[in-house]
């Protein structure tokens, strides 16, 4: 299972551009060293990653990315979260740590044991959380010095039904929802969202939106949201092919980038 490519990747846009789309979760490969570490066999690993893996949202970018009038830049997490996940806090800020999912994940979506509870987290963190933080914190900046401005459009997906590692699954699914964050979410990024999406919800059944540390609650001219988009509405869940409603959800997502890049 050991991918070949890097573990991560910014794929550049137009110098012009201030949008980053962030792609955290879409990618299933574990290298062999880290394998070793996870208890689950292989046909159990496969359903995990099924149900935890935001399948196609790399494609789902990519062709929002070719349709947009000016290209958005794209930065794409080449591992899978179960290595570990780079937009969990890596200390005991990260309320998902209550249900073993920090920053290195030790129980699955369904509350099995991954890793066993006393794995030390820092050896996965040093070697990919760190290095991928940092690969942001500079893609972030870059564009702060090029436009003036960055704009950090997380893409993620998520099951039709809540599933049971959820702390705040109770609220409603809508087809997309729309995480925010109060202070670098802007009501022109927001509202972009909401006319290309059509129907959506604030923040359930997962709100927030991923900031580098360093410009997090500091730097107003960094602005960002998650789109959250129902698996349902595009793909065979959990884990199976996408069909047309990626074409459509894409043309969504590039008109937002569109409309926040003038």
């Amino acid at each position: 299972m050991t991918p070949a490519a890097p573990s991560f990747g910014l794929l550049p846009g137009d110098d012009r551009s201030p949008v980053i789309l962030h792609v955290p979760h879409s990618a299933r490969g574990i290298p062999d060293d880290v394998r070793a570490g996870i208890v689950l066999d292989d046909e159990a690993l496969a359903r995990e990653l099924d149900h935890i893996t935001d399948a196609h949202t790399a494609r789902i970018a990519e062709v929002a990315a070719g349709r947009a009038g000016v290209t958005p830049w794209r930065f794409v997490n080449r591992l899978s979260r179960l290595v570990v996940d780079p937009e969990r806090f890596p200390d005991e800020r990260e309320e998902m740590r209550a249900v073993g999912m920090g920053a290195v994940y030790t129980r699955t979506t369904h509350g099995a044991v991954l890793r066993p509870a006393d794995t030390d987290p820092r050896p996965l963190v040093e070697r990919y959380f760190e290095p991928y933080a940092a690969a942001m914190t500079r893609a972030v900046a870059d564009r702060l010095a090029a436009t003036g401005r960055a704009v950090i459009i997380d893409v993620h997906s998520y099951p039709s039904r809540r599933l049971p590692y959820e702390l705040h699954g109770e609220g409603a699914r809508p087809p997309v929802c729309l995480g925010t964050d109060a202070f670098h979410t802007s009501p022109g990024l927001l509202g972009a969202a909401r006319e290309a999406f059509g129907r959506t919800e604030l923040d359930s059944p997962f709100s927030g939106a991923y900031v580098p540390l360093e410009f997090h609650r500091r730097e107003p001219r960094v602005e960002a949201l998650m789109v959250e988009i129902r698996r349902d509405t595009y793909m065979t869940e959990p884990g199976g092919p996408a069909g047309p409603g990626l074409e459509r959800l894409a043309g969504a997502l590039a008109d937002v980038v569109d409309a926040v890049s003038r």
